[in-house]
């Protein structure tokens, strides 16, 4: 029996998607687990009130509780920071590793991650967010030297709504997206049924962001993604 691996995922309060798409992705792979600490999430848009769900407070003590489980590393699996900036990731994963001593990634700088390791740079974007959030994770894609391509929002202000949206249409957006022209294309919402687009269009890697920080959690946990086909592409990058 391989070598037990536990996950910690920090998990927007609102989002029900997540948690079923992380169990599905690890069912064959029973010594890797994840386990979940929620912290309240209700929207998603550039005023105050819903930056500061994002606080890195509430990420820390959620984190202390996941510490108790003696998980192996956490990922904070929300996408705030592709928003908010990655500097405002890496400065949550600096407080959580300052107080836990594990190891942190988040879903946004995995995506980073993922996408450096594929030598992508032209990138499309597929979300289930207002313009306003949209346009600012552009930029930001724009900061960390990728150029953006061909998106498609929604204009949802969610949380909970994202996840009513089908996995048909988180796939016809994909595709248009697609058939733009791209590198890779980022389905960028841990509560977006995005992991069957990411399975069937199949001409461009298409990275959905719960397969990411499952990935990303895993590399930070020193561990091989490999271990979990279910990732596709995913498993073979390092």
């Amino acid at each position: 029996m391989p070598e037990a691996i536990r996950l910690g995922m920090l998990t927007p309060s609102s989002n029900t998607v997540l948690e079923p798409a992380t169990a599905a992705l690890l069912a064959a792979t029973p010594h890797v687990t994840a386990h979940f600490q929620r912290l309240r999430v209700l929207s998603i848009t550039l005023e105050g009130g819903s930056t500061g769900q994002f606080d890195p407070a509430p990420m820390v003590a959620a984190a202390e509780l996941l510490a108790d489980a003696k998980v192996h590393a956490l990922c904070w699996n929300g996408t705030s920071g592709s928003w908010l900036g990655a500097a405002a990731d890496r400065a949550v994963c600096a407080a959580i590793t300052g107080q836990t001593g594990l190891p942190c990634t988040t879903a946004t700088l995995a995506l980073h991650d993922a996408l450096r390791a594929l030598g992508a740079r032209r990138i499309g974007l597929v979300t289930p967010y207002l313009g306003s959030v949209q346009a600012a994770i552009l930029d930001n894609l724009r900061a960390e030297g990728f150029a953006p391509a061909g998106e498609r929002h929604l204009e949802d202000p969610g949380n909970f709504s994202f996840a009513e949206h089908s996995p048909a249409l988180v796939e016809h957006m994909v595709r248009e997206v697609a058939a733009e022209g791209c590198d890779a294309i980022a389905i960028h919402c841990t509560n977006f049924r995005g992991l069957d687009a990411a399975a069937r269009v199949t001409s461009v890697p298409v990275l959905d962001s719960v397969a990411v920080a499952l990935w990303g959690a895993m590399r930070a946990a020193g561990a091989d993604p490999g271990q979990v086909p279910a990732l596709g592409p995913l498993a073979q990058l390092r």
